[in-house]
């Protein structure tokens, strides 16, 4: 009996213990939103984002981002871990043109995606990038099932931020350069 009782409190442990890792999702969790809302609030001060945002040229995008984009990338400090942060632009619409970008951008802005890399040991696997989605407005964006789009975006997931930007060349998860290995 005391033999059946202790397999019944391992069992019942080990149940309990899984549920949690279950539970603890990747992304869209509140220390990921707080730390997305943290990270907007630097990017408007430092006019990466927000009504005095700096633009830079715009360039021909493909999706998931957007027709035309902009990058803007800087080191910056956030809760004490200084790290490289890009800033990605997404513009949309018909026909939509670079010309139409420079003369009019808040009319097709869409989204601003951002990767900031975070403490050593943040995401090891994937180079320690933090992942957020924001509307123009500064808010974060949601996934089909209502998830805020910040943190660990899709970690172990097909399709998603971490599985597109693994696929860089380079091993840095930028497409555009191998700067971050």
């Amino acid at each position: 009996m005391k033999f059946r009782n202790k397999i019944m409190t391992f069992t019942a442990a080990a149940v309990l213990l899984g549920c949690t890792a279950i539970a603890a999702a990747p992304f869209g969790d509140d220390d990921s939103v707080g730390y997305a809302k943290d990270l907007w609030a630097l990017m408007v001060k430092h006019n990466l984002a927000g009504k005095d945002a700096v633009m830079t040229r715009p360039y021909t995008g493909m999706p998931p981002h957007g027709m035309i984009l902009e990058l803007l990338e800087q080191k910056v400090t956030l809760r004490g871990v200084t790290g490289d942060l890009v800033v990605k632009r997404n513009y949309g619409g018909d026909g939509l043109m670079i010309g139409d970008v420079i003369n009019n951008p808040d009319q097709y802005l869409q989204a601003i995606t951002v990767m900031f890399r975070r403490e050593a040991g943040y995401d090891s696997d994937n180079r320690d990038w933090f992942y957020a989605k924001y509307a123009p407005d500064g808010s974060l964006m949601n996934n089909p099932k209502g998830m805020a789009l910040a943190g660990r975006v899709a970690k172990g997931m097909p399709t998603g931020c971490i599985a597109c930007h693994q696929g860089a060349e380079g091993g840095d998860f930028i497409f555009n350069h191998d700067r971050y290995k």
